[in-house]
């Protein structure tokens, strides 16, 4: 299964993209963890693996595959290697994903599509566009889970990134700016056919009605994650998350049984 993990900057879809994998993998599945958020320097350390070479480099690095993007160069690129040539053209496992690109531990495995290094480096539109035809042409077995951390805000909608997705999970913090996106993420993931489901995180007893009379379906809400002070604390330090969240683990056991979708 291919799953978005999206939601506001700050709303804590790192940190569920991180535990959420890290229970799948406990429970005998294979997981891919996708870093798709130029900005965020974060999951890989709340993964316990230190931050893998950016992917598009495999193409030649940022600049370059910017150039050739939309030119026979970059198809002829693909003619160096197998796995260059089934990116753009074929349909491929995780086991053909390069592993110079791809960190591993414990089951889990991250691949980073690339961060920001430098000022006046450009836009991340290489990037995302890379992003879309990996997750397009990545195949899964049933015992295969492909997590998409994708960037804050909407935009990777508009770039066609969730296309091939066959689920959208929304994070959603106790704000106002939050609890007003789902109900836009909602009509967007409608618009092209993938189910929505909210997870409602840095829940506490006197808010939660709140926001489940708040979000933009209640009926849709795949899970509650209460606040955490052991797992804010981690984050906050940049440490591995260990702990486990009852939350998280019901959810993953639904996922792992197909629900949801």
């Amino acid at each position: 299964m291919k799953i978005a993990i999206c939601g506001k900057g700050g709303c804590g879809k790192s940190t569920t993209t991180a535990l959420l994998a890290k229970e799948l993998a406990r429970i005998g599945k294979r997981v891919l963890v996708i870093d798709s958020d130029e900005s965020n320097y974060g999951l890989h350390r709340q993964l316990g693996m230190e931050l893998p070479r950016d992917f598009t480099e495999y193409f030649g690095g940022k600049d370059k595959a910017f150039k050739r993007m939309m030119t026979s160069e970059m198809l002829e690129q693909a003619k160096l290697s197998a796995f260059a040539k089934k990116f753009f053209s074929e349909n491929f496992t995780f086991a053909d994903i390069p592993e110079e690109y791809c960190g591993k531990k414990d089951g889990v495995m991250l691949l980073s599509s690339g961060k920001i290094h430098r000022a006046n480096e450009g836009c991340a539109c290489t990037m995302n566009s890379i992003i879309e035809q990996f997750i397009t042409n990545l195949q899964l077995s049933e015992n295969e889970f492909a997590l998409i951390d994708m960037e804050a805000g909407i935009e990777h909608f508009g770039r066609g990134v969730d296309n091939s997705v066959d689920l959208v999970l929304m994070i959603v913090d106790p704000s106002f700016e939050s609890l007003r996106l789902s109900k836009k993420i909602q009509e967007l993931g409608a618009s092209i056919g993938k189910p929505v489901r909210f997870v409602l995180n840095k829940v506490t007893d006197d808010i939660r009605q709140t926001m489940v009379e708040a979000i933009a379906d209640s009926e849709k809400i795949a899970a509650v994650l209460p606040a955490d002070a052991q797992i804010a604390a981690a984050g906050l330090a940049g440490e591995e998350l260990t702990n486990s969240c009852p939350g998280v683990q019901e959810l993953a056991r639904e996922l792992a049984a197909g629900g949801l979708v």
